[in-house]
């Protein structure tokens, strides 16, 4: 398989290997752009996604996305950076050069996806531009990943684009270099458009036919709307909308069968420029009948994010073929039996030597087998070992025997709902029947890689059985993302495992337990060392040889010298077969030696774990009765009266007692805020007044608003809610109008102290220092060094009043804090006691 097929077929679809037709392949011209192979057109649709589906694309606009696809075509394979000029990016794009600079090249930035570097033009704006896809060329190198592009693939990629939207140029020798197909296209919705049109020639095959979206879709936009929708990822009426302007530029069609009938048909799909470059003429593209079988099933719908079918091949030749059946437009949504044509080419010719019913039948004139026994043969008529239908083979009861083990009978139910897109009830041995597992893998691009290599046998699998499937390598994939260096990595990793335990295994046909093969042997990693990163012996973050085994295995070539010299040493005269069967001996005890001491070491480690996990017990039953004794303490506290107003549960202080403690701090707080301005800080008389007039001022204050509340609110009311709501009420008003007069005259003192000497002497000398700086000394009076002189002015004005304002405060709060009372000194004292006369009681007892 080529380069660039390999990588692809790692993303392709798994599907049933139809026969190949006989008859001459469709030609298509050398060396055009537009005709891309199979493989080619998988593998730049799946780099196309995979770039569409980046994270930081997820909420980004068309321009954006198409910019991102322009710049990983024209990335250099050897160093990864591109160098355009915004206006020649936004011909790209069908975009102006200042709406390129201002949105898309920004977008570029934030979006994380392309780092940016700008070279400034005349007058500011991004002109040159540096940029490197950080996805693209962070695959590079990594086997799997649909990014890793070969240079022969960027190449490719450039010259579809080019086909697709190149701008067109004139060079300056006269020669003009055409515009692509839609790249005169240019305004609004242009970037849209050419998105749509390059997804189209992704998802076109060579007949031009895109294969058009499954499911239920809206029946007045129809199904070729409903596809461009999903590869856009918008709205049907806004696929519609790019479908319609393709439409007028001629580059889609809409090609409605013709029915013997008259009645209408289902439409498909066509890029005719497609079509032409794989040597389809007009008529071709016009009245292509089904050269390739068409499914409506939703699980193989046409979308953004999916890979392109591989493993499909044409089942007829090009024999032309009469009008098919159909289902009339809108096209259903139900899943269709696939259309049988009538005039095809026979795979393989059936030779009948006599008129005998059993010769038609098989060799063995047997009853007939059922319509799938032989769709798994190859062309030349040899059985093909690729199902469980080649194992089955031997099975051949007669009509009246019973056969010792009952074949899987895959047909579908009658009258039975499918669960799922894809699912069936199948009929089991002993009439039994069972769910089918979906035929296609997750449509997660990171399960649909790691999963590729076994799935033939995920086709084995029920429902039940896909979903815990799913869930391991959920884990797995987890469990890799945190051993490698680049999380993207870990799916590739992981199917590179599972190939190799399939090659050690012969194959996926040797293996008859599909579920408990992927479970317990595909996915479990088999490390031959201590560490977490190994496995069967090489690393899983480099991908190289795992040094730790390395070592393991010298230790051991080491010991194995070591014993030989030892027994050359002790036991020189031994012959070769008696110095190896020595060698062997020791070399099994010292092996016995080492795993004993590696049980002991286990069973110590598991010694020192359980310790921690009794140690964490402990702890948790601690924190649990802390916790708890939290807990009482919390509700033996809630359950304490108030200690002012004697309220039940109040925790010692209610709402109202503690909203009047507030007021009565606030009410303080205002009088010495007043005073710092207004009275003599050394004056306590002076202070006593202001704080006095302050109080009533605030009082008087409280009452009006609570008169203003009593107007409003109806008595009823506030009896309904209870005696105690009056007085919460009541003290909460009080507190939120003194803490707006405490704010009041907090401003206030900072105002008038703003006018103090101090303040203003601060002022201009901040004026004059603004003003003497050097960039201001060529023009003292210009608008500018004014300006930053008043507002240097301005904040020293303010530091100024502010630090008067806690020097103040902090004076007055000294001055109203009483003077704690010290005893006297006991010399003092004891004189006193002394001279203090004896009561009659202790006159007695000194008598």
């Amino acid at each position: 398989m080529s380069a660039v097929s390999a990588p692809a077929a790692a993303f392709a679809r798994p599907r049933t290997e139809l026969p190949v037709p006989a008859g001459r392949a469709p030609e298509r011209a050398a060396g055009h752009p537009l005709s891309l192979g199979r493989d080619a057109r998988a593998r730049l649709g799946g780099a196309v996604r995979a770039l569409l589906d980046l994270a930081g694309l997820g909420d980004a606009s068309d321009a954006l996305r198409l910019a991102v696809l322009v710049l990983a075509s024209r990335t250099p394979s050897e160093t990864g950076v591109v160098e355009i000029r915004t206006p020649e990016l936004g011909r790209w794009l069908g975009l102006s050069a200042s709406y390129t600079a201002s949105e898309v090249v920004s977008g570029l930035r934030r979006s994380g996806v392309v780092s940016v570097e700008t070279a400034e033009g005349e007058y500011g704006q991004d002109i040159g531009l540096k940029c490197r896809v950080l996805p693209l060329w962070a695959a590079q190198d990594v086997a799997g990943h649909p990014l890793n592009l070969a240079k022969k693939e960027y190449a490719t990629l450039l010259r579809l684009l080019e086909a697709v939207m190149a701008p067109g140029w004139t060079l300056r020798d006269g020669r003009v270099i055409p515009a692509g197909l839609i790249g005169t296209r240019t305004g609004r919705g242009s970037a849209t458009d050419r998105l749509a049109l390059l997804l189209l020639v992704l998802e076109a095959r060579e007949t031009g036919r895109v294969r058009l979206c499954g499911g239920a879709v809206d029946s007045k936009r129809g199904r070729a709307a409903a596809t461009v929708a999903r590869l856009l990822g918008c709205s049907a009426s806004a696929g519609e909308r790019v479908l319609e302007r393709l439409e007028d530029l001629g580059l889609v069609r809409r090609v409605r069968l013709r029915t013997d009938s008259g009645l209408a048909n289902r439409s498909r799909l066509m890029v005719p420029a497609v079509a032409a470059a794989h040597g389809r003429t007009n008529a071709d593209v016009q009245e292509d009948r089904a050269l390739e079988p068409e499914f409506s099933d939703p699980d193989v719908a046409a979308g953004p994010g999916e890979a392109l079918d591989l493993a499909a091949e044409a089942q007829v030749s090009g024999v032309p073929v009469t009008n098919e059946a159909a289902v009339a437009e809108p096209d259903v949504a139900a899943a269709l039996h696939t259309d049988h044509l009538h005039l095809v080419t026979r795979v393989v010719p059936r030779q009948l030597s006599g008129g005998f019913s059993g010769e038609g039948r098989g060799a063995k004139g047997r009853r007939p087998e059922r319509a799938c026994a032989r769709e798994d043969r190859a062309v030349d008529g040899e059985t093909a070992v690729a199902g469980f239908r080649s194992l089955m083979a031997e099975v051949d009861p007669l009509r009246g025997e019973k056969p010792m083990k009952a074949p899987v009978d895959e047909q579908e139910q009658e009258g039975a709902v499918a669960a799922g897109a894809g699912a069936r009830l199948t009929a089991m041995g002993g009439r039994k029947t069972r769910q089918r597992g979906r035929s296609e893998l997750p449509a997660d691009l990171d399960l649909r890689v790691a999963l590729t290599p076994v799935s033939w046998l995920w086709q084995g699998l029920n429902r039940w059985q896909q979903d815990l499937v799913v869930e391991a390598v959920k884990l797995e994939l987890a469990q890799l993302r945190q051993m490698l260096e680049w999380a993207g990595q870990a799916p590739s990793v992981l199917a590179a495992r599972l190939t190799s335990r399939l090659k050690e295994t012969g194959g996926e046909a040797l293996i008859t337990r599909p579920f408990g093969w992927i479970i317990r042997r595909g996915l479990v990693r088999r490390p031959s060392c201590s560490d977490v990163r190994c496995d069967d012996g090489v690393r899983l973050d480099t991908g190289a040889g795992c040094d730790s085994c390395a070592n393991v295995l010298h230790s051991r070539r080491a010991w194995r010298v070591r014993i030989a010299a030892e027994v050359d040493r002790e036991l020189p005269g031994l012959d070769r077969d008696a110095r190896y069967r020595e060698i062997e001996a020791r070399m099994r005890r010292h092996a016995e030696a080492e795993a004993a001491g590696f049980v002991a070491r286990q069973a110590e480690a598991r010694e020192r774990e359980e310790w921690r996990a009794a140690a964490r017990a402990e702890a948790e039953a601690q924190a649990a009765i802390e916790r708890e004794r939290v807990a009482a303490e919390a509700a033996a506290r809630q359950a304490v009266a108030c200690e002012d107003c004697g309220r039940e549960r109040s925790a010692g202080l209610c709402e109202a007692c503690d909203h009047r403690r507030q007021v009565e701090v606030l009410v303080g707080e205002a009088g010495l805020l007043a005073a710092t301005w207004s009275a003599d800080p050394s004056d306590p008389v002076a202070v006593a007044a202001v704080a006095a007039e302050v109080r009533t001022a605030v009082e008087g204050a409280i009452a009006a608003s609570w008169q203003e509340f009593q107007e409003i609110t109806d008595p009823a009311d506030l009896a309904a809610a209870g005696p105690d709501a009056v007085k919460d009420a009541a003290a909460h008003n009080a507190f939120v109008v003194a803490e707006s007069a405490a704010a009041e005259y907090r401003h206030e003192a900072l105002v008038m102290l703003g006018r103090s000497t101090e303040a203003q002497a601060e002022a201009r000398k901040a004026f004059a220092t603004e003003l003497a700086k050097p960039w201001f000394q060529a023009l003292p009076d210009s608008d500018d060094a004014q300006r930053a002189a008043t507002e240097a002015a301005a904040r020293a004005q303010t530091r100024t009043a502010e630090h008067l304002l806690a020097v103040r405060l902090e004076l007055l709060r000294t001055q109203a804090r009483p003077e704690p009372v010290r005893p006297a000194p006991w010399s003092r004292r004891l004189p006193e006691l002394a001279a203090r006369p004896l009561d009659g009681e202790a006159l007695e007892v000194i008598a």
